[in-house]
Order: structure tokens, then C-alpha cells, then sequence
């Protein structure tokens, strides 16, 4: 029974070492190796065999992108407003030797570094430029961070300001300025709108008021040409009938003759009183005449 227990001490002791000898890095990972207390090597992804007693791991870095989100801090800006401020910053480690031996606490270092630096930059410029300005600050504070955690094996790629908080009495003096702000907008906006709708009606009547003068000018002159174009016509067919009357062989005394026999007519008639045209009196005259050559006018 006792070489049995000894058999399985033996089995579980071998089985121990076994495990603790053989180690397997994840990818995107590597291990920090110290031979007797000092620096030997860095593993890659893979698996790799630690020697017990003599060797130890003494950091595992990931090279994944890591976000560290830092609590807020207090800052007071040059016009000696005190806001809080919410940073967020974006690392990679791109040298495990570094990471492990460059800082002893390196992401408490970087939080630490990231506070006072964003103290001073803070420090130097008014609410109003920290509040519309955050592109610029992101910008500087990223490229200070950079250079001061390269020692450590670190690189920040982006640092974002996550939330300005100025105190509450400056919120409500914002917010009183902002509505009265909007307020003036908006009252522009309806003067102009009202002044564009005055402008625009003005225009339609002066519009309407030359089309209707247009349309009246143009009703004249076709009633104008209308009347002129009927006289026209009525001394085209009068010259036109005495042309006729031309053709036809009717001189002066066929004529004159015509108008006594009209004069004769008017004389049958009842009136009291009548007009003789000069023309033909003239005419009387000279048949009289001409029948006193002939010896057929009765004497008086």
C-alpha cells in the first residue's frame, strides 16, 4: 500500500512541475522573463517552457488599444472659473520591457500626468475658449502625453475631453444667454420674414398696376384702330360709289336735275318750310337762264 502512496505523490509532484513549467502566451500578448532576479528575455505568442525556482514572469503586457477613463478633476481657468473636467485617453503598449521596468505604476502614472497637464493647459485659457476650443486642447494634451510615456512603453494615440462641468451659477448665467440669444435670432427672423412678405406684396400690386395699365392702353388703341379703320371704310365706299356714279355717265346736270325732282317732292309735302342747298339754286338759275336763249320761259 505505502509504495503506492509514494507512486501518486511522486505522479502529482511531476504533474505540478509539468504545469508550472509549461506556459502558453496568447496572441497579442507577451511575457516579461527575469533569469535569478534579472532581465532575460521577452516571449512572443506561442508555447514556451519556464525553468521553476530560476525564472520568473514578471509582466504580461497586452498590445491591444486600451481606454483609460480617469476621474474628474478640478481645474480653474484663467478667468478664475473652477469646472471639472472628464478625461478619456487611448494607449497602446508597444514595448513590454519597457512597460514592466519604464514606471512602477504605469497607468496610475499616466493618470497622474494626465491631471496636471491638463491643469496647466486649462490654466492658460478663459471658460469660453475651454468650452469651444476642445479639439485644440485634445491636441495638445495627446502630443504631451506621448512624448512623456514613450520612456514606458507607451503610446497614446487619442485623449478626449469627455465632459466639461463649469459650476452651477455659470449654467444658468449660459443658459439666460443663450435663450436670449435665440430670442434675437428669432425676432430677426420674423423682421425679415415680414419685410420680405411686404416687399414681395408691393411688388405683385406694382405689377397688377402695370398690367392693368398695359391692358387699358391696349383696349384704346384697338378701339382707335377700330374707328379708324370704320371712317376708312366708309369714305372707301363713298369714293367708290361716285366712282361708280362716274362709269355710269351721270354728270352735273343729271345730277342737279335729281335733286329738283327731290326738291319737287319736298314742296308736295306738308312742310312749313324749306331749306334749298346753294348748289341748287345755282342750278335753277342757269335752267332759267338757258330756257330765256330758248324762248320757253312764260312771261311774267
Amino acid at each position: 500500500m505505502q509504495p503506492f502512496i509514494v507512486i501518486v505523490i511522486i505522479l502529482f509532484i511531476v504533474v505540478t512541475l509539468a504545469v508550472s513549467t509549461i506556459k502558453i502566451v496568447p496572441q497579442t500578448e507577451e511575457y516579461v522573463i527575469e533569469f535569478l532576479g534579472r532581465y532575460q528575455t521577452t516571449w512572443k505568442a506561442g508555447i514556451h517552457f519556464l525553468i521553476p525556482v530560476v525564472q520568473r514572469i514578471v509582466s504580461k503586457a497586452s498590445f491591444k488599444e486600451q481606454c483609460a477613463d480617469f476621474e474628474p478633476q478640478s481645474v480653474i481657468t484663467k478667468d478664475n472659473v473652477t469646472i471639472s473636467v472628464d478625461t478619456v485617453v487611448y494607449f497602446k503598449i508597444f514595448d513590454a520591457k519597457l512597460f514592466a521596468y519604464g514606471a512602477e505604476n504605469p497607468l496610475f502614472a499616466l493618470e497622474n500626468l494626465s491631471a496636471t497637464t491638463l491643469r496647466n493647459l486649462i490654466g492658460e485659457i478663459t471658460l469660453d475658449e475651454a468650452l469651444t476650443s476642445r479639439d485644440t486642447i485634445n491636441a495638445k494634451l495627446k502630443t504631451i502625453l506621448d512624448e512623456a510615456t514613450d520612456p514606458w512603453g507607451i503610446n497614446v494615440s487619442r485623449v478626449e475631453l469627455k465632459n466639461i462641468d463649469p459650476p452651477h451659477e455659470i449654467k444658468n448665467a449660459m443658459e439666460k444667454q443663450m435663450k436670449a440669444e435665440r430670442e434675437k435670432r428669432e425676432a430677426l427672423l420674423q423682421a425679415e420674414a415680414h419685410q420680405e412678405s411686404v416687399i414681395k406684396k408691393a411688388d405683385g400690386e406694382a405689377k397688377a398696376l402695370v398690367l392693368a395699365a398695359n391692358a387699358q392702353r391696349d383696349a384704346e388703341i384697338a378701339k382707335a384702330e377700330g374707328q379708324a379703320e370704320a371712317i376708312r371704310k366708309i369714305y372707301q365706299a363713298e369714293a367708290e360709289g361716285l366712282q361708280k356714279l362716274k362709269e355710269v355717265g351721270l354728270d352735273r346736270n343729271v345730277l342737279s336735275l335729281k335733286a329738283m325732282e327731290a326738291l319737287k317732292e319736298l314742296g308736295n309735302g306738308q312742310a312749313t318750310k324749306i331749306i334749298v342747298p346753294t348748289e341748287l339754286t345755282k342750278t335753277v338759275s342757269d335752267l332759267n337762264l338757258v330756257g330765256e336763249m330758248l324762248g320757253t320761259n312764260a312771261k311774267k
